[in-house]
């Protein structure tokens, strides 16, 4: 049995005498499961023990650097300020650097403007770009870890995304949206704030690749490069909705979907059925009023949290951070928290 606590040690913190613990460690015969299960537990205390006294008095300086809606960065903003308290005993402070709009080398300029400053980790929402990419290797280079949020960007040295799939996220929203138009044959209408986001891309991929699957001809089209904002995106979805009027049925997966429903009432369409990402406050609202059918959601305090112990195990503060997909919850206006 691996460890590396003397056999006193483990003995004192399980209550058993040296010699039973021995035998445990050599994996002796004639020892109960029992005592063997109160070994390893005094082994994994042990280890939080010594995680703790690491991490005590520790303070870490974390920067957010986010291309996103202001409602999503205010979201994410109240997420990570309330999940800090919980890495005590590590002291944990946070810089946010956020744009709703914005090229590539201004991502690339803050990212750069953050590394000369000095800072022990980023979380970044950035379009997977070469440049973007040198300015990850940049900062992972000098010793300070990146991990990706909502948006990967796989070809930089980042220490770990967190997140959801995005693709199982299409391939729901697909799910959804086939289930309940049932046999009628409208357009769906996929809405994009940039082409430039993977995470983007891969929810409408999968979205695509899932109803082509379920043998429907649906026909879909997309407007892309909205950055999610509302005066931009409603002019687009007035112009797709007067140029396609079988459009009956959309999957937002940029946001601005308050501005996307004043562009169906404009026309004096309905829509059938309209998914979207996130709680943020547009969308609860969107939702408690049956304007949305569904939001596919996700935990930001739970992906803050991950995302903060991520950075702090490539610092070597902490150890055994095990990192997952977030879990996808469906939301209809019947069951929000």
């Amino acid at each position: 049995m691996k460890h590396r606590y003397k056999v006193r040690e483990i003995a004192q913190q399980s209550g058993l005498s040296e010699a039973t613990v021995d035998r445990v460690l050599h994996e002796r015969p004639g020892v109960r499961e029992s005592t063997r299960a109160e070994v390893q537990q005094a082994i994994r205390d042990l280890d939080k023990q010594r995680t703790q006294l690491k991490l005590s008095g520790r303070k870490f300086l974390v920067d957010v650097v986010m291309q996103s809606p202001e409602r999503f960065t205010t979201a994410f903003r109240a997420a990570v300020e309330a999940e800090l308290p919980a890495l005590a005993p590590a002291v944990v402070r946070s810089r946010f650097h956020f744009r709703e709009t914005g090229s590539t080398p201004a991502m690339v300029e803050t990212l750069d403007r953050i590394g000369a400053r000095g800072t022990q980790g980023v979380i970044v929402k950035a379009p997977d770009s070469v440049e973007v990419v040198e300015a990850i290797d940049r900062l992972t280079a000098a010793g300070i870890p990146v991990v990706t949020y909502a948006t990967d960007v796989p070809g930089s040295s980042r220490a770990g995304y967190v997140g959801i799939d995005n693709r199982a996220a299409g391939a729901t929203a697909a799910y959804l949206v086939d289930q309940w138009l049932g046999e009628v044959s409208s357009t769906v209408l996929i809405t994009l704030s940039s082409n430039a986001f993977r995470g983007e891309e891969e929810r409408e991929m999968g979205f695509r690749a899932a109803l082509r699957s379920f043998g429907t001809d649906r026909a879909v089209i997309d407007i892309a490069e909205s950055d999610g904002l509302d005066a931009t995106i409603e002019s687009l979805v007035l112009r797709a909705l007067e140029q396609n009027p079988d459009i009956a049925a959309v999957y937002s997966i940029g946001g601005g979907n308050v501005a996307t429903t004043r562009a169906f009432e404009r026309t004096g369409r309905a829509c059938r059925v309209f998914i979207a990402h996130d709680l943020d406050e547009d969308n609860t609202r969107l939702l408690r009023a049956g304007t949305l059918s569904a939001v596919l959601h996700h935990d930001l305090r739970a992906d803050a949290h991950l995302a903060c112990r991520m950075l702090l195990q490539a610092r070597g503060a902490l150890g055994g951070v095990a990192t997952a997909a977030s879990p996808i919850r469906v939301v209809t206006p019947y069951n929000q928290p």
